[in-house]
């Protein structure tokens, strides 16, 4: 009986993972699509912007540094497969002033048009033993690392959903799925990114907008350098045990997932679960569209 029950789970299983691209929505034209890429001046997010420039979008970068915004701009220029794209550069810190986000992404949309696909992609780490974290830490971290993405999204949510259809990216960390020795101000940040992931894509799928997490691994970029300076001891063996990878690798990576909306296998298993909850949402929003036109109407 429980071979059978076992034979039953797989065979469901592979059967979704089978349907998974009937039911995936249509792939995202990245040529002349607008991207947004926060964190965008170094590391990780330099290079899904360059990865997303050589398939002919048009970047804006987001970064605090205006002097290595401008150098990674000339850098991504390289690149150009036509003589229309723009790389567009904005100099915010996106963990400060919601406000003020909320402005420079709208004067990046009335440049560029509407924003196709956003990449949060701003964070920052701090590495040590519980209590030997500076207490502002925690905070200065939780609101780099998670306001930095919150508020972008808040940004552009709207307009998102008035065209329906966009993508939004939640660049988190192999540290946002397995809490690690030294990363007590860290983890939690990127542990909160997939929370917010999965509340808001019940949110707005219906609206065709589809939000993807990833959660690269130890990547050469200048903040892991940073970070390795004040590594403890336990956290340096624990991070040798896995090679490190590049990041125009990752950013490969992560731009396939965002434009594909690839579903892994685990991804697959929770459609069983989510898939009643999309109905319920789905419902409400289409009752609640009826009777906005009905109270037009009156």
């Amino acid at each position: 009986m429980l071979l059978l029950a076992a034979a039953f789970v797989v065979g469901f299983v592979l059967l979704l993972y089978m349907v998974s691209p009937l039911i995936s929505p249509k792939p995202l034209k990245l040529p002349g699509a607008h991207v947004v890429v926060t964190g965008g001046s170094s590391g990780i997010g330099k290079c899904i912007a360059i990865e997303c420039y050589k398939q002919g979008a048009f970047i804006t970068l987001i970064a605090r540094d205006e002097n290595k915004l401008l150098q990674t701009k000339k850098e991504i220029e390289k690149y150009s497969v036509n003589d229309k794209q723009v790389v567009l550069c904005i100099s915010v810190d996106v963990s400060k002033d919601y406000e003020q986000v909320e402005n420079v992404l709208k004067q990046a949309q009335e440049k560029l048009g509407p924003v196709d696909l956003l990449v949060n992609c701003a964070g920052t780490s701090v590495t040590g033993k519980f209590e030997a974290i500076e207490v502002n830490s925690f905070e200065r971290l939780m609101a780099v690392n998670y306001l930095g993405s919150v508020y972008p999204s808040r940004a552009v949510i709207s307009t998102m959903k008035e065209r329906r259809m966009g993508r939004i990216v939640f660049v988190s960390s192999q540290a946002g799925q397995l809490g690690l020795f030294g990363y007590t101000a860290y983890s939690p940040t990127k542990f909160a990114l997939r929370g917010l992931a999965e509340a808001l894509q019940m949110e707005v799928k219906p609206y065709n907008i589809y939000i993807t997490v990833a959660y690269p691994p130890d990547t050469d970029t200048p903040g892991f350098a940073e970070e390795s300076k004040t590594k403890p001891l336990e956290t340096k063996l624990i991070s040798e045990t896995s090679s490190v990878c590049q990041a125009e690798q990752v950013a490969r990576v992560i731009v396939k997932d965002a434009i594909v909306v690839c579903m892994g296998i685990f991804r697959i298993i929770g459609l069983f679960y989510l898939g009643s909850f999309d109905s319920i949402v789905r419902r409400c929003m289409m009752q609640r569209e009826k009777s906005e036109s009905t109270d037009k109407t009156e």
